[in-house]
C-alpha cells in the first residue's frame, strides 16, 4: 500500500482513509518535535456505525467534534502519555462517554488500563495490545490482524512515518526499544500507521531501518568516547555526534544520548 497523503487544508473537517479498517484525522498542533501534527485515528469496519479511537490529541474542540462525529464511540485507546495524544483526552470522554484505556493509569478515565497481549473488539474490529516500552515506559502499539490481507499497526511514537523515534529517557531506555523493535518486526509487513507522519507499508522493513539506525549511531558515541574519553560528558558527546543540531531540539538529541550512554555503560 503507498503512504498515504498526510496533508490537511486548515480548517478540514474531514477524515482521511488510511487502511481498509481506519481513518484519521490531523490534529492542528504542527512543531518541532510533533512534525505536522499528531495523527487521531478512528478505527472501524465499514457499515458498522460504531468506532474506536486512538490518540484524540490536543485539547482543539474542532478536532474533537470530527472525530466524535465519526460513529458511536465504543472506546478511546491511548498510545502513550504525551501530552500531544492525551491532552483532549478527559474531554473527548466527556463528549462521547467512552473510557478511556491507556497502559498507565493516570492516562485512564472510565475505563482499566490496558494490558500486554489483551484483545478487545471495538468498532466492529479485533485489536490486539502489543506493550512496547522504549520511546516512553508506558508505550503501546495497536495490531489489527484483520485489517487488509497484511494487517496494520498503530505504532504511536515508537516508530514515525518520518525521522526517527526520540528516547524519553530516563523513562524511555534503549534496551526497552530494540526489545520492542524485535517484537513489532515479528508482526510481519504490516501497514504502518504511525502518530506522527505519512502512512507506510512494510513494518518489518521499517523495524529493521530502525535498528540498522541505532546501530550507527552506538558506533558514533563508542568513536566519541574513544576520542573524548569513557566519562565524556552529555553535552560533550552530543557536541561530537549531533554538530549541526538545531538548538531547537538540542534537549532532544541530548536525551538521546544520555539513553545510550546508558545502555553502553550498563
Amino acid at each position: 500500500m503507498a503512504a498515504a497523503d498526510n496533508s490537511q487544508s486548515d480548517g478540514s473537517s474531514s477524515l482521511r482513509r488510511s487502511s481498509d479498517l481506519t481513518r484519521f484525522r490531523l490534529a492542528p498542533n504542527p512543531g518541532p518535535m510533533s512534525l505536522d501534527g499528531t495523527n487521531s485515528y478512528i478505527i472501524g469496519a465499514p457499515g458498522s456505525g460504531h468506532v474506536a479511537v486512538v490518540d484524540p490529541g490536543p485539547a482543539d474542540e474542532r478536532h474533537l467534534a470530527v472525530l466524535a462525529a465519526a460513529g458511536t464511540v465504543d472506546v478511546v485507546l491511548i498510545t502513550h502519555r504525551h501530552a500531544d495524544h492525551t491532552e483532549a483526552s478527559a474531554r473527548f470522554h466527556q463528549l462521547t462517554g467512552a473510557p478511556v484505556r491507556a497502559a498507565s493509569a493516570e492516562h485512564c478515565h472510565g475505563g482499566e488500563p490496558l494490558t500486554d497481549g489483551e484483545v478487545l473488539t471495538a468498532g466492529g474490529v479485533e485489536i490486539r495490545v502489543v506493550a512496547t516500552p522504549g520511546h516512553t515506559s508506558d508505550s503501546v502499539c495497536f495490531h489489527l490482524p484483520g485489517d487488509g490481507p497484511v494487517g496494520s499497526v498503530l505504532t504511536g511514537d515508537t516508530i514515525l512515518g518520518r525521522g526517527t523515534t526520540v528516547l524519553d529517557y530516563p523513562d524511555g531506555r534503549l534496551g526497552d526499544y530494540l526489545a520492542s523493535l524485535d517484537r513489532l518486526e515479528a508482526l510481519g509487513p504490516a501497514i504502518l500507521l504511525p502518530a506522527h507522519g505519512p502512512v507506510l507499508p512494510a513494518l518489518d522493513e521499517k523495524c529493521r531501518e530502525y535498528r540498522d539506525h541505532r546501530e550507527q549511531r552506538l558506533d558514533q558515541i563508542r568513536a566519541a568516547l574513544k576520542n573524548l574519553g569513557p566519562d565524556a560528558s552529555i553535552s560533550a558527546v552530543t557536541d561530537a555526534v549531533y554538530p549541526d543540531v538545531d538548538p531547537s531540539v538540542r534537549w532532544a538529541a541530548e536525551t538521546s544520548v544520555a539513553a545510550q550512554l546508558d545502555y553502553l555503560r550498563s
